[in-house]
């Protein structure tokens, strides 16, 4: 009951991943990012376990290939399992366990790949990845809510969605960026107007941490 999308800004080296499902707090249990390395996306029954571990796979220098065919390897209930990942070199990869409810699938672009499972239609994902492509010159926050409204707009899941996700991780060993919406009727525009009110004040926060000395204060 989530489509979810990890992704990658060539031009200034963030990541960032964007999730929405018919359940609470998707945003503690589906992406996990950490700065210049990349990431993952768990879900479907989902162990929250996985996304830190691959994480740290990807920081040892697996590929993000190679992190996917570990954690599939090392769960002994792999069944259950939908990840993907993105490594620091913008290649993407995933795994749709055996036990996997449809409509499920993927899709992968230039620095991107979207997974979704209990889905409405399975050309979610690929919908997701069109949009997150479109216009690669945009904020990878731009980029990240086109692509969980366009999931959206392809149908989405079958129930009504009440939480969504939007991270970032750039520079710093924080977030950039880290938005979340629970218990709402409309969790993707209630995202999409967070976002536009966050967006203007990412840099003041990251200068308000490493060099508070030129912030404009707050």
């Amino acid at each position: 009951m989530t489509f979810s999308l990890i992704g990658r800004c060539a031009r200034t080296g963030q990541f960032g991943a964007v999730a929405t499902t018919s359940g609470l707090s998707i945003g503690s249990r589906v992406p996990f990012l950490a700065p210049k390395v990349g990431g993952v996306l768990t879900q479907h029954r989902t162990d929250p376990r996985l996304g830190p571990r691959g994480v740290e796979l990807l920081r040892s220098g697996c590929s993000a290939q190679e992190t996917i065919a570990a954690l599939e390897a090392s769960t002994p209930y792999h069944g259950y399992r939908q990840l993907a990942a993105i490594d620091a070199a913008g290649r993407t990869a995933h795994f749709h366990g055996a036990r996997v409810k449809p409509a499920h699938n993927d899709a992968h672009g230039a620095d991107c790949v979207a997974i979704g499972n209990i889905l409405v239609s399975d050309q979610i994902p690929a919908a997701m990845v069109a949009a997150f492509v479109a216009e690669p010159e945009r904020p990878l926050g731009d980029r990240l809510i086109a692509a969980l409204k366009a999931g959206e707009d392809a149908g989405g899941e079958g129930r009504p969605l009440v939480s969504a996700v939007l991270l970032i991780v750039h520079e710093e060993s924080f977030p950039y960026a880290d938005l979340r919406i629970d218990n709402d009727v409309d969790p993707i525009g209630a995202l999409s107007r967070l976002w536009d009110l966050y967006s203007p004040n990412l840099d003041e926060y990251v200068l308000r941490a490493v060099d508070p000395d030129n912030a404009r204060g707050g």
